[in-house]
């Protein structure tokens, strides 16, 4: 009887209606998605999807994380980030941006999001220092700065302090190599130690920085919780140093801990020691036909 009964309950059921979906409930599924997957799937699935994708909600936070192959890419990512800020109309608090970042975009950003609380660049080789400067200085509520694999040197590094005294988390990820051909390896460090007092989280996977640099961080940053320096190899964690990190430190990540939770870990960064290792040394309409609508 009861395996007969389930056909019956099937064929009598009618198919769901996802457009009769409760607006909170399309909103809760639409906000577990990404940027790019609103823009280009979920906003067309219905009339009602669409409405919700216009709320400014739903852009408080901005992830534009791309782990597809960029050279053979289909969408414009840069025009559809700005899409999604306009969407925010102004009420942006997060965003995360890998690859596509250009000075152009960040300024675009931080012109119309200054309350702005975390950022994310993350292998933009496009944005320079001096991108970094203009932007910065129009984001004074920034907490959270994540630039991960970018080339950005120290002198930026000291406006965004300057610009944003309520930052606590610092991530300055590198590249093998990248400030120690200027022979500064400690250049961030000493940066970060004079114009960054606040921080409680610090990041710097991958850094040239050696025990001067160490030092001059563990003077300057008072409140330092939390501090990763895996892939520091010019660090030596002996004697004086390696006790006022144990006394200072709660979360200390040395130089040769496991990178196996490092979000990079198999994306980027090994592909960048093969690389040295070896040289040794059309949619941009789709999303301009909404920017003054509003939620009806």
């Amino acid at each position: 009887m009861a395996s007969s009964s389930v056909p019956s309950l099937m064929k009598d059921e009618e198919p769901r209606n996802w457009a009769e979906l409760p607006s909170e409930l399309t909103f809760s599924i639409l906000n577990r998605l990404g940027a790019i997957d609103i823009l280009e799937n979920a906003q067309k699935v219905c009339t009602s999807w669409r409405r919700v994708s216009l709320d400014p909600l739903m852009w408080r936070k901005i992830d534009m994380h791309y782990l597809g192959d960029m050279g053979s890419m289909i969408y414009d990512f840069e025009s559809m980030c700005r899409h999604a800020v306009d969407r925010s109309q102004g009420g942006l608090v997060e965003i995360d941006i890998w690859h596509f970042g250009t000075d152009d975009l960040l300024n675009y950003i931080a012109d119309r999001s200054s309350n702005l609380r975390s950022l994310r660049l993350a292998m933009c080789n496009q944005i320079t220092d001096e991108g970094v400067t203009e932007a910065v200085v129009k984001l004074p509520l920034l907490e959270d700065l994540d630039v991960s694999f970018c080339a950005f040197l120290g002198e930026s590094l000291r406006v965004v302090g300057q610009s944003c005294p309520n930052l606590k988390t610092l991530k300055l990820n590198r590249s093998p190599g990248i400030d120690c051909f200027l022979f500064r390896p400690n250049i961030n460090a000493i940066v970060i130690a004079e114009s960054m007092p606040n921080l409680r989280h610090i990041q710097l996977f991958g850094n040239e920085i050696n025990n001067t640099g160490l030092n001059a961080i563990l003077d300057g940053c008072p409140h330092v919780e939390h501090l990763d320096l895996r892939k520091c190899f010019n660090i030596n964690l002996v004697e004086d140093i390696e006790k006022r990190c144990s006394e200072r430190i709660r979360v200390l990540r040395r130089p040769y801990d496991s990178t196996a939770d490092f979000l990079f870990d198999n994306i980027w960064f090994l592909e960048c020691y093969s690389d040295s290792d070896s040289d040794d040394a059309d949619r941009d309409d789709d999303y301009d036909d909404d920017s003054s609508s509003s939620m009806a």
